[in-house]
């Protein structure tokens, strides 16, 4: 029997809300719109709209951004539930926690039948800096219905070790959470996930925060994609499936896994397999290495 798993990105767009119910709603009704997925990606930080409930937020400085960690519990219980209720994987963007060494941003993965794992990014975009964001320390890869997931959660999936970590560990679909403020950000992600793709010969799940909020909140440039390797039986782009653009929108994909596992095995390009062939050549380099 053949392995398939049906992912959806949902694209979410940050509104100024007046309360955390309202962003909850807001959240279940763009749920509602891939009621057919299996597992469902939410954007990085998506969260943010949180620091709105604050009726004077345009006036504070972005360093206060930490404050909606204070809704950590409320997020929690909101997409464990909805996890449960809709009998859904979701990875539920990420959001900033506070912990002993800072606030860091974590991505939660909620299952239907009360799973929660966690990945903390490890590799914090240069902006991050400056709201007290600390980096998470390990990688992990996750069971979802027999598919092995892993999580780099945007400018790590510009870190070609992370992805190469995560497939080494047996990662065959890459969930990618993204917030980037220029479309020239977005494009660096995007371009760098369908290398991953590429290179590693997985799938990638990219799923981009929307924002046209103001000061001191980001813009938010975005456009959701499901992404293969460029080969024969996929697109010749190895884009499966593409969302609109900067409006919050849904994008979904069945994608097969044993077409996945025959590619790497006869692909015109077995670059899973060719990469480790010369370990031996990059060890001799390794006194150069980063």
């Amino acid at each position: 029997m053949t392995r398939t798993l049906r992912v959806a990105a949902a694209q979410f767009e940050m509104r100024e809300v007046s309360s955390f119910d309202a962003f909850a709603d807001q959240a279940r009704s763009l749920l509602d719109k891939v009621a057919d997925a299996r597992l469902v990606v939410l954007p990085e930080l998506f969260t943010e709209a949180l620091f709105t409930l604050d009726p004077e937020w345009r006036s504070h400085g972005i360093e206060r951004l930490t404050r909606i960690a204070d809704h950590t519990e409320a997020y929690r219980e909101l997409f464990a539930g909805e996890a449960a209720r809709r009998d859904q994987w979701i990875l539920a963007g990420s959001h900033l926690v506070a912990t002993e060494r800072g606030h860091e941003n974590v991505a939660f993965l909620f299952g239907p039948d009360g799973q929660e794992h966690r990945h903390s990014k490890t590799h914090i975009f240069p902006a991050e800096a400056d709201w007290d964001t600390a980096e998470g320390d390990q990688l992990a890869v996750f069971d979802v219905d027999g598919v092995t997931v892993g999580i780099a959660i945007c400018y790590e999936a510009e870190i070609p070790e992370v992805a190469t970590t995560l497939t080494a560990m047996g990662a065959e679909v890459l969930l990618v959470p993204s917030y980037t403020f220029t479309e020239a950000g977005f494009w660096r992600v995007r371009h760098c996930a369908a290398a991953r793709a590429i290179e590693d010969q997985v799938y990638v799940v990219h799923c981009p925060t929307v924002s046209h909020l103001e000061a001191p909140l980001s813009p938010g440039w975005a456009r959701a994609s499901v992404l293969s390797p460029c080969d024969l039986v996929f697109p010749a782009d190895g884009v499966l499936a593409e969302s609109a653009t900067n409006v919050e929108d849904v994008v979904g994909y069945e994608l097969d896994l044993d077409l996945l596992h025959e590619n790497r095995r006869t692909g015109a390009a077995t670059t899973h397999k060719d990469r480790g062939r010369r370990r031996e050549l990059y060890a001799s380099y390794a006194h150069v290495s980063l």
